[in-house]
């Protein structure tokens, strides 16, 4: 595949490092200085080759389940308030005609009649999202400044640069409001107060700061560490809580038993983060409770519509959105979207499809965790994974220039060079952080499991 190099970033270079095998080419940063590291018999070692591949499938997957998603995003949301939207989709819906969205004025989505999945062939190119479009913008910072952790002045400073003011500017509550604290010169984390921000609790933080656990594979103290203020730039409390446990779920990734299941990959990982959890949070009790319904053999349908009524007809738990009588009864709310992902995490058992489709039909703002998932399970079956499961060659270009600005591309750019930037990350964390080492000749990592 022919890489395309970003013209003003850092630049990559290819390192030629001789085995007992065969010569092969080694991608390095050069503007990271590598040390001597000797490894301990208690490291993990990952290879930086099968990360790459791994990253690929992360952007690929994310971005399939995300397009997919946005065929339903909002179409079902209850019937609280003003706005009534009828009975929830079901499994029998796949494939069938999408149905309008809240705001979409009798008209259902323009991406597709029919609920399915969204794919681009070779030749075609994805377009940036939501989803996709911090993140992205998170790791070109981590790489142009050359950071592990980002400061208050680097978020800002990327914010105000690569989006733009002006609508169309793909911001909603949250992340809007967190934006333009910053244009009043506001820095986070005071960008996410509940006293100046008070969409503080809902779903943005969620979509925009998964990718902190990749680039700290295995160790969810580190992940937490870089994501800690990325996180609050946008969400505190709760809001806060469900977005550490999707970084969680994104490290556990690299620390999982390989030679296990799918499923049993998931449910391992699934409950390590749980024990991450404030025992008393609203949070655990959603996870708790589908779990409990998941290993009961309850249908997934079923355990969605409880989890409306529990927590958006009954406010049980602590969950009292409704009471606040918000637009569209806080459907972008973190914690019912939370709540949504859990449903298609457990019951998609870490097949990419299933999970997709029933993260897509179940509701609320679908797109959102299905593209987490997505991402998620893209990543742990790999580029050649997500392609086999769909049967085709997909394309790997991506336009960040959909919703974001001021990046220096002169086409669009691709998940091969994305993924060469996320290991270049990985690297200085792996060095900086966590005090481990880089083995260029091998093309490896030696993951310290503590410090």
């Amino acid at each position: 595949m022919k890489r395309i190099i970003i013209s003003i970033l850092l630049p990559i270079i290819i390192c030629s490092c001789n085995t007992a095998e065969e010569q092969k080419e080694t991608i390095k940063n050069p503007y990271l200085t590598y040390q001597k590291y000797e490894p301990k018999p208690t490291d993990l070692i990952i290879s930086r080759a099968e990360y790459k591949d791994k990253l690929y499938g992360f952007w690929l997957g994310q971005c399939i389940a995300n397009w997919t998603g946005l065929i339903t995003e909002m179409d079902k949301i209850g019937n609280i308030g003003e706005i009534k939207t009828g009975a929830f989709y079901t499994r029998e819906d796949w494939g069938k005609k999408d149905l309008p969205s809240i705001w979409g004025q009798g008209v259902p989505s323009d991406l597709s009649e029919t609920i399915d999945f969204v794919l681009r062939k070779k030749g075609e190119v994805w377009g940036a999202d939501d989803d996709t479009d911090i993140e992205y913008i998170y790791q070109h910072l981590m790489y142009t400044k050359q950071k592990s952790i980002l400061f208050p002045e680097d978020i800002k400073e990327g914010w105000l640069k690569h989006i733009q003011k002006e609508e169309e500017n793909y911001l909603w509550v949250s992340n809007q409001k967190a934006f333009d604290l910053m244009h009043e010169g506001i820095l986070p984390p005071e960008t996410s107060n509940p006293e100046i921000n008070e969409h503080y609790d809902m779903i943005d933080a969620q979509l925009t700061t998964e990718i902190f656990g990749f680039f700290a594979p295995a160790r969810m103290d580190v992940a937490q560490k870089l994501a800690y203020l990325p996180i609050r730039t946008t969400a505190r409390k709760e809001a806060a809580q469900i977005s550490e446990f999707y970084v969680n779920m994104y490290s556990l990734a690299s620390l999982v038993d390989q030679k296990i299941s799918q499923k049993e990959k998931v449910l391992w990982m699934a409950n390590e983060a749980r024990q991450q959890m404030k025992q008393e949070s609203y949070v655990t009790k959603m996870y708790d409770f589908v779990k409990a319904e998941y290993l009961k053999g309850t249908k997934w349908e079923d355990v969605r519509d409880a989890l409306y009524e529990k927590y958006q007809v009954n406010q049980e738990d602590g969950y009292h959105i409704t009471s606040k009588e918000l637009y569209c009864n806080g459907c972008f709310a973190a914690g019912i979207n939370y709540a949504a992902s859990l449903v298609s995490l457990f019951y998609g058992e870490g097949d990419l499809k299933e999970t997709i489709k029933i993260g897509t039909l179940a509701g609320w703002d679908s797109d959102n965790p299905t593209a987490t998932w997505g991402g998620m399970i893209g990543f742990m079956i790999g580029k050649s994974g997500v392609e086999e499961a769909f049967g085709t060659d997909l394309s790997d270009q991506f336009d960040i220039h959909r919703t974001r600005q001021n990046f220096p591309l002169d086409s669009t750019d691709n998940f091969n060079n994305m993924s060469e930037i996320g290991v270049f990350i990985v690297d200085r964390v792996v060095q900086e952080e966590m005090k481990g080492g880089i083995d260029l000749e091998n093309d490896l990592w030696y993951i310290p499991t503590r410090n």
